[in-house]
């Protein structure tokens, strides 16, 4: 038989999961291992899609809504034809662990209203955008009302827009939501009956608005774009009325229209929810002439880095020339400069750029975002830090997801790549898979962090439920670790706990690093990567009360549990150590009188030992093992 035409053969019997079933009138897809399934129907001349895990329901069939100047052209249609396809790939990525494995088979429905829908099934969750050829000559308005309704007893934990990305989450059955609330994305669900975990978002964001959900108040989720999300209040200084207004109009699109993929994370537990490569994986690759390597392209480097804006500091370049002797000290690589840099000349930024390379360590530099909306002024900053040898810009207060803002994101990373330059986004949307497009994104806010301060506020709840719902998205910018009064309800090793847990591929720690240095845990703040080969969430943890973490980097694996707002007990099994090694553990626990202090003991363990952490109400346990060689049976 023919190579090609036995490759033919096969490659259909892989797809056969994927069918079409004139009786039943619907189109499914399968994931590879067969455990999830995605069906799609035109019941009734209207797009619908249903999601089942382990043949228990996911999500509720929904209707697609997406609008093309008007017309609805998913609704008074058919699909007329499909294709199937099928991917598997690994490829190098950043933060939870080293390796992606993208892995889905697919499906594309052409429309009888002339427009193709793709949809994926992956082993983790499901995906699918929609997508309307057309030429540059002509501008088309694209909008989406697309539903996804939930089962009826699930919880569901979610912020509203008013902080734009930048909410505290709050627990509630799906049928609490009214209709018209805001729910911003990344939305964590936690399905009845044990059935599992789901989160709602986005990924492959660009050339169009972001979405945001709002409820129906009967289950479901309504996608909304980026024009009617309101400008909240908080940022509305950040806006002129005019461009207010002009940020309200949908946005017109020449060309192709290609919207972000919808993707559903749909995981048996919270392992398998934290350590999803669904949204990295449906982003497009790099480009290989910015980044050659992909996230290991070779002036990509993690690390962490030393801050003055949350815990005192001198604001002068004296004062940011000891920051950098501090963060040698630590064996940090970087120290970020905040906006009182402006006043400074290019003979200032180069004295603290050389004097911090005699420590080993590189400068950022904040600036507003607003002084980055014309290219011209984007060139000259990016110009100006290549000269200077700036590491990276922390870029602040864009507050928006506009497809203008959009378009800006984009355009600041691929032209900070041209430039080698990393990137943090602050003031920003949720990550889309941006650690896979633009591997010079290290970090980007979109997320309530100790910059938020002294306000009634409980910082316990508010870190154990991060890992599981804006985490899931992607890396985020929290500023962690404070020893003073900013911490609030939590103690000192709740927030060392937090550096260790919270994904950031550059830490910008708040604590100065003076009381990073005079803290009992200094040795293991040296020690502590930013990014990491494994991630594993033990059980026992629990979204909103309890986030335990065991992670590797090398040899050494750390355990970094966070506590919510009740104290409690927790053992704690050593299975993720590896086989006949011996482990010299160092432990870090709360002193059950003060949170601001800790007690520091030293133990040998293996692989088939428990140890059990002791949690005050906002409390942290931490443990790094190191091997100590195999010592057979001592």
């Amino acid at each position: 038989m023919d190579n090609t035409l036995r490759k033919q053969i096969l490659t259909f019997f892989a797809l056969l999961p994927t069918v079409f079933s004139a009786l039943s009138g619907s189109l499914s897809v399968k994931s590879p291992d067969g455990m999830i399934e995605y069906y799609w129907s035109d019941d009734d001349g209207h797009l619908c899609f249903e999601a089942f895990k382990s043949g228990k329901q996911a999500i509720v069939k929904s209707p697609v809504n997406f609008i093309l100047d008007g017309r609805n052209v998913t609704d008074d249609c058919s699909v007329i034809s499909s294709s199937t396809y099928s991917i598997n790939e690994t490829y190098p990525t950043r933060g939870l662990h080293t390796s992606a494995v993208n892995n889905a088979n697919g499906v594309r429905m052409k429309l009888s209203t002339d427009v193709e829908v793709d949809a994926r099934a992956y082993n983790d969750g499901v995906a699918f955008r929609i997508i309307s050829a057309g030429d540059r000559s002509r501008k088309r308005v694209p909008d989406e009302a697309t539903e996804f309704n939930i089962p009826a007893g699930s919880h569901v934990w979610y912020h509203d827009m008013y902080n734009h990305y930048e909410g505290e989450h709050r627990k509630c059955d799906i049928s609490e939501i009214k209709e018209g609330e805001w729910v911003a994305p990344p939305v964590t669900v936690r399905l009845p009956d044990g059935n599992g975990y789901l989160c709602i978002s986005e990924s492959g964001l660009r050339d169009y608005p972001g979405m945001s959900l709002q409820s129906n108040g009967k289950r479901g989720l309504v996608t909304r774009l980026g024009h009617a999300q309101p400008v909240s209040y908080p940022f509305a200084h950040d806006y002129s009325l005019d461009e207010a207004k002009r940020l309200s109009v949908a946005a017109s699109i020449a060309g192709e229209i290609k919207t972000p993929w919808r993707c559903v994370v749909i995981a048996s537990d919270l392992n398998a929810l934290v350590n999803t490569d669904l949204i990295s994986n449906l982003s497009p690759a790099p480009d290989k002439r910015l980044f050659p390597e992909g996230v290991n392209t070779e002036w990509i480097k993690p690390g962490r880095s030393v801050w003055c804006w949350l815990d005192g500091g001198e604001r002068t370049v004296e004062g940011m020339k000891e920051f950098s002797r501090l963060a040698g000290e630590l064996g940090y690589e970087y120290n970020t400069v905040d906006a009182f840099w402006y006043r400074w000349t290019d003979e200032q930024i180069k004295e603290l750029v050389d004097y911090s390379a005699g420590y080993g360590v590189r400068i950022w530099l904040w600036r507003h975002g607003r002084d980055l909306r014309a290219p011209a002024k984007r060139k000259e900053l990016f110009d100006r830090c290549s000269r200077l040898g700036i590491a990276g810009i922390k870029l602040d207060a864009f507050s928006h997801e506009s497809k203008e803002f959009v378009d800006m994101y984009q355009a600041c990373l691929r032209e900070a790549a041209e430039h080698k330059l990393m990137l943090n986004i602050h003031g920003s949307n949720k990550p889309t898979g941006e650690v896979r497009t633009w591997p010079n994104e290290m970090s980007r806010e979109g997320v309530q962090g100790l910059e938020y301060g002294k306000h009634q506020f409980s910082w316990a709840k508010h870190n154990v439920t991060l890992p599981f719902t804006r985490y899931v998205a992607g890396h985020g910018d929290y500023t962690p670790v404070i020893f003073g009064e900013r911490r609030l309800d939590t103690s000192w090793c709740h927030q060392v706990a937090t550096a260790i847990v919270f994904n950031s591929s550059v830490i910008f720690f708040g604590a100065h690093p003076q009381s990073i240095i005079d803290n009992p845990a200094a040795d293991l703040f040296k020690s502590i990567p930013a990014v990491w080969d494994e991630t594993i969430v033990l059980p026992g943890s629990e979204i909103g009360e309890v986030a335990a973490y065991a992670r590797r980097s090398g040899d050494d694996w750390y355990l970094a549990i966070l506590n919510g707002e009740e104290a409690r007990t927790m053992p704690v099994s050593l299975s993720f150590l590896s086989d006949d090694e011996w482990y010299e553990a160092q432990v870090y626990r709360d002193r059950p009188g003060d949170g601001a202090s800790m007690k520091k003991e030293k133990l040998f363990c293996r692989k088939n030992d428990s140890l059990t952490a002791r949690l005050r109400a906002g409390g942290g346990y931490v443990v790094k093992f190191n091997v100590a060689g195999n010592k057979g049976n001592k």
